[in-house]
Order: structure tokens, then sequence, then C-alpha cells
């Protein structure tokens, strides 16, 4: 059996990795690749977080980690730390940018250096657009952009300070498409991609590079919580399957590494072919919509 196949054939097809299994993972590059090198990972806690941060440990990185959930991030440095993972973890949010300013100078107070900052905070919710609140509103997009952009700046002017070269990766969403039933999810990370590709730009005589990672469905728990009429598209995509996390973290490598020194300015899907045919409906397909629904037919 394939070995993607057997990664979900014998459990729940929305389980995410264990940490047990993140670690034993087979590893596409070689071993040390990132000793000495200090990454910033936000949202930390969470799925795609924890496996971008087993990854980068297992490669020599040290680990800086927040998030607003203080035990996750107290799971997390446990579970690094048991491996031998050099970590710091600080339980704040990226939209308030003084926390944001704080966190990038307690990381060179500490380690004297930042490499790399990883964007990987986010936040959304189903709803039809009608029905977002002001308040709704903002929390999606105060953590999706304005908490990107307080982390990118940061770390910018810090790097320009020290006359250091940086790099940045925002993890985001597949662009040019609808996404009904998230468009806060939709209009931030638009945004954030736009920040991407502008800054590249700027900031590429600076030595930062800039890039941004498409992701597609990728199996969690958190899938659970989606309406059962969601479910029909989350393998909607040519390879009709669901993503895992391991998946983003190993393209976040790529973009980290050697492999990516002459890569900027990009948005790299990781999506299963979903960015180019496919349907993905938070909040199930409206009949509308259907094919076969004789009041649209012709």
């Amino acid at each position: 059996m394939p070995e993607h196949q057997s990664r979900h054939a014998d459990h729940d097809p929305y389980h995410s990795h264990s940490f047990e299994e993140l670690c034993a993972l087979p590893i596409a590059y070689r071993d040390g690749l990132f000793d000495g090198q200090v990454i910033l990972i936000t949202g930390g806690g969470g799925a795609i977080g924890t496996a971008m941060a087993t990854l980068f440990g297992r490669l020599g990185a040290t680990i800086v980690a927040c998030g607003r959930n203080p035990a996750s991030l107290d799971t997390l440095g446990d579970r690094l730390s048991s491996i031998g993972v050099e970590v710091f973890t600080k339980p704040m949010t990226i939209r308030d940018p003084d926390q944001v300013a704080a966190l990038i100078d307690d990381t060179w107070q500490r380690y004297g250096r930042l490499d790399l900052a990883i964007n990987n905070a986010g936040g959304q919710f189903t709803s039809p657009a009608i029905d977002i609140s002001p308040k709704g509103w903002h929390a999606v997009v105060e953590t999706n952009l304005y908490g990107t952009w307080y982390v990118m700046q940061a770390a910018a002017r810090r790097w320009l300070d020290e006359g250091r070269p940086g790099n940045i990766i925002n993890i985001s969403t597949i662009q040019g498409r609808a996404s009904v039933g998230i468009p806060h999810t939709a209009a931030s990370r638009a945004g954030g991609v736009a920040l991407t590709r502008s800054l590249a730009v700027e900031w590429a005589p600076h030595r930062i590079r800039v890039n941004s990672i498409a992701v597609g469905v990728i199996a969690s728990e958190g899938l659970k919580t989606y309406p059962p009429e969601a479910r029909a598209s989350f393998g909607h995509n040519p390879m009709r399957r669901l993503g895992d996390v391991w998946d983003v973290a190993q393209g976040a490598a790529y973009l980290a590494g050697p492999t990516g020194d002459f890569v900027t300015g990009t948005h790299l899907e990781i999506t299963g072919g979903e960015h180019v045919w496919g349907e993905y409906w938070p909040l199930g397909k409206p009949e509308y919509f259907e094919l076969d629904n004789p009041e649209t037919a012709d």
C-alpha cells in the first residue's frame, strides 16, 4: 500500500499525527540541516505548528513557539524537550504588536539570532457572510492579516538592525477561488499573500526571503467541527484525498533550507491540486450549485 494511504487507512480519516508518529516519520532532508538555527513558529501548539516544530527540531533547530493556549504550549515544550530539542515557548497573542515586538526581543536576548519566522497562527469559523458579526470579522482578520504583518515587520526590523539575512514563511490558503462560508479567511489570507509578494521584492536587497504556503484540506480532528454537509468536499481535489500535517511541514523545510535559496515571493501549493481543480464548501454545497438541480438546468 502506498505510504500516503497507509497513514490513514487504519484509523479515523480526520486523525492528525500523534507526536510519537511525527517522531517516527521519515525525513527527506539530511540530518543536522538546521543545526544552530533558531526558528519561530506562531500557533506552535496546533497540529500543523507541532508538525513543523517537530520536523525542524529533529533537523537540529532551536524552536521558539508562541500561541494563546498555555497548556498546548506546555505540552509542545515537554514533548520537544523529551527528544532533545531546545525550545522556548511563550503564551501571547500576535494581534498585539507590543507582544510581538517583545517576543522578537526575547528571542534575540536568549539566542542572539533568529533565522526563520513562520506565521502559522490563524483562525476562522464557518458562517454565511450575512451573519458574520463585526467582532467575528475583526477576530479573524486581526489574527490572519494584522498578526502576520506584525511578526513580519518586527522580525525584519531586527534583521536590518543586526545586519543579518532573514527568512519568512506565511501559512495561508488557496487563492483565486471563492471560499464560500469563510469570507473573512478569504479576505485576510489574500491580504497576507499580497504582503508576501510585495515584501519579497522590497526586502530582497536586505537578504530577506518571503514566501507563503497554500494549505489544502489537511486531516485533523478540527475537521469534525464542520457540518456533515461539508465533508463531501474535503477530498475534492485531483488526488482525491486529504493531506496531512507532515506534508505542510516538509514544504516549509524546503522553503527554509538551501533548497529554497533562490525562491522568494512564491505561493507554494500544498493542496493535492485543489488550486487547479476541486470544490471546497465549508458549509456544504448549496442546491443552487448542483449541476443536476432542475431549477438551474437549461
